[in-house]
């Protein structure tokens, strides 16, 4: 259902304000650059910061320029309450998106059955295509193969952002779902060996600043270009340690400010990056050839 590059939008904010404009263009600028999807109100957005009006009002927007290009959107709407997760993800249908992004529930530490209970809710409530997100790192939680298995017999349940970084979870979920489950990673440093493993894309903090080339990298392997997968892969290597040098999305936005496509500002706790993490994105940046 989705496939290659798939980038996490960031989310543009001026004087603790959302940028409607800049956001739009920073989509707009994704579509042109040939990004294979689009997905806002993420933990690259920033979700946990912004309140459901704004969430609303950022799927409105992403769709309004997305759908004349006919580019997916996977709308962001986990939370770690099943029911405000159900009423996000309620909005998003209605604004149009064409799924939704569900993280596993944080701070709660449900149970395996009681993420599988959350996610089957949410699935019988609402009649939109959903994506789990496992992110244990964030949500101390880690939900199972088996867990996954048993979700994804459930008809709008349709794929995984996998950001667990355990290289061997794509080859075991296509041997334990099959070939119809969407497997997207959630790590832009480990993509490439997430699909020799089986995947089918990546949902990419990268693709924020680079868009063409993380498309160009995705299509290379789709046609079996092994050799320029491995060039891309080798120039964005600095770029993606360097945008998880501080906690994402404060390097990125940074980045995404020397490109002239936002401001740098995050929303608190969320903070300004170190002079030194400023000088690591900025040569990382020159590295992959985005600055002069």
């Amino acid at each position: 259902m989705f496939k290659g590059s798939l980038v996490a939008l960031i989310t543009p904010f001026r004087d603790h304000e959302l940028d409607e404009g800049a956001f739009q263009e920073h989509v707009a600028w994704q579509i042109d650059q040939g990004t294979h999807g689009l997905v806002p109100c993420g933990t690259t957005g920033e979700s946990p910061a912004l309140a459901d009006d704004e969430q609303s009002r950022l799927v409105s927007l992403c769709v309004e320029v997305a759908k004349a290009r006919r580019v997916p959107v996977i709308a962001g709407t986990g939370t770690n309450s099943t029911e405000h997760t159900i009423a996000l993800t309620r909005q998003a249908k209605k604004a149009g998106a064409d799924a939704a992004l569900i993280v596993c529930p944080y701070y709660n530490k449900p149970t395996q059955e009681g993420l599988y209970q959350h996610f089957r809710t949410i699935h019988d409530s609402v009649d939109l295509p959903i994506v789990i997100y496992n992110i244990p790192g964030r949500s101390s939680v880690d939900m199972t193969n088996a867990t996954m298995a048993r979700l994804a017999r459930l008809p709008n349940i349709v794929g995984v952002k996998d950001a667990t970084n355990d290289l061997a979870r794509p080859l075991r979920m296509r041997v334990d779902i099959g070939a119809g489950f969407c497997l997207l990673s959630g790590e832009d440093a480990t993509a490439v060996a997430y699909l020799a493993q089986g995947g089918d894309g990546c949902i990419s903090v990268t693709a924020n600043v680079a868009p063409r080339l993380c498309a160009e990298l995705h299509e290379a392997w789709q046609r079996g270009d092994v050799g320029s997968v491995r060039e891309i892969n080798q120039r964005l290597i600095l770029l993606h340690d360097a945008l998880f040098a501080e906690t994402s999305p404060a390097p990125v936005k940074y980045a995404a400010s020397l490109l002239g496509r936002c401001t740098a500002e995050v929303r608190q706790p969320l903070w300004a990056i170190m002079p030194e993490t400023r000088e690591k994105v900025q040569t990382a940046m020159r590295s992959a050839g985005l600055l002069n």
